[in-house]
């Protein structure tokens, strides 16, 4: 199994440029959340390496390079993509009332939700100003228009499936194609303004950016298949998860969502009576498991992130594409369907 982002030689230089952007010029307690959020400090201001993967500036960056571009050029569009994902990180860990991201208290566990907002909303604020900055990297302006409006169309997106997600924890009748349609908005939107920002930073081919980004939404729904499976079946040490979170926060995830649908009358009673409880014990969390394997729940999931990810590949290897850069984003696509339980 595979434990680390498998490509990793942009991350030293993306990280000081992400770091360049959060000065001091901020207010000192936004800047300090923010940084502490992002991995940088921590909760007293100390420095601290504690940062996550930087998947999406990633493929970002991977994608560019794959269109023939010059991967510094994208370091703007790749840097506004991982702001607005920290920035649903945050709000997503008030909405969740997550304790612990990453083995460390959230923001809002520290600071408190109003504050907490404050963060995330000054990391989305901050994204569309540094897209921006791709016109200083010779980007033609109306590329960068285009940049800007992929950005804030996919982030909107996020924020419609995040909005349908919470709705969804308070439903019983949730079905496979209405879940599918929400994780391509909340994972998958974001994933396909990474590739697309990458390859119009490259060289503004639309129509490349166009395919291209369709494969970042079927790696990001591959993802979220993936996260759901973890959340469920995740080992704490491992995700930085609680085991079985979603289970407690009665969340519709894929397993459940399949069970719901296809499992037996029985199973599917028991399980709506158990997701219809003001709250969930250790006891009604083994009881949703063990539904989920009676129905095989777990291995529909990994057929499906299978699926997907294969789905995504055989795009990949039919674009006009550079071939190393190409074979990167086919690692992390491998990546993405091994990360451990």
């Amino acid at each position: 199994m595979l434990s680390v982002l498998p490509v990793a030689r942009h991350r030293r230089e993306f990280n000081a440029y992400l770091r360049s952007l959060i000065s001091d010029h901020q207010p000192l307690l936004l800047n300090r959340m923010i940084r502490y959020h992002l991995g940088w400090e921590d909760a007293a201001g100390q420095p601290q390496d504690a940062g996550g993967k930087g998947l999406r500036p990633t493929l970002c960056l991977l994608s560019c390079e794959a269109a023939g571009g010059e991967w510094h050029r994208a370091l703007p569009a790749a840097a506004a993509v991982e702001l607005v994902h920290n920035f649903s990180l945050i709000h997503d860990d008030v909405q969740d009332r997550d304790q612990e991201r990453h083995h460390r208290p959230t923001v809002w566990s520290i600071w408190g939700e109003a504050q907490a907002i404050n963060a995330g909303d000054g990391l989305l604020a901050l994204a569309r100003p540094v897209v921006l900055r791709l016109a200083d990297e010779g980007v033609a302006a109306a590329t960068v228009i285009e940049a800007a409006r992929v950005l804030d169309e996919s982030t909107l997106e996020m924020v419609a499936g995040q909005t349908l997600d919470l709705a969804f924890e308070e439903k019983t009748d949730v079905d496979l194609p209405a879940y599918l349609q929400m994780v391509r908005q909340k994972s998958g939107a974001l994933f396909d303004s990474a590739f697309r920002l990458g390859v119009l930073t490259a060289d503004g081919d639309w129509e490349l950016a166009e395919r291209l980004g369709r494969v970042g939404r079927t790696l990001g729904t591959a993802f979220q298949v993936r996260d759901d499976m973890l959340g469920v079946w995740g080992d704490e040490s491992k995700t930085g998860k609680a085991a079985g979170a979603d289970v407690y926060r009665r969340k519709k995830s894929l397993p459940v969502v399949y069970a719901l649908s296809e499992g037996k009358a029985g199973t599917r009673e028991e399980l709506r009576a158990i997701y219809d409880k003001p709250a969930l014990d250790a006891d009604d969390v083994a009881q949703v498991r063990q539904h989920l394997d009676e129905v095989g729940a777990r291995g529909y999931c990994e057929r499906q992130a299978a699926e997907l990810k294969g789905n995504a590949i055989a795009e990949l290897g039919r674009l006009d594409l550079v071939p190393g850069p190409r074979e990167e984003i086919v690692q992390i696509a491998e990546f993405l369907l091994e990360r451990e339980f």
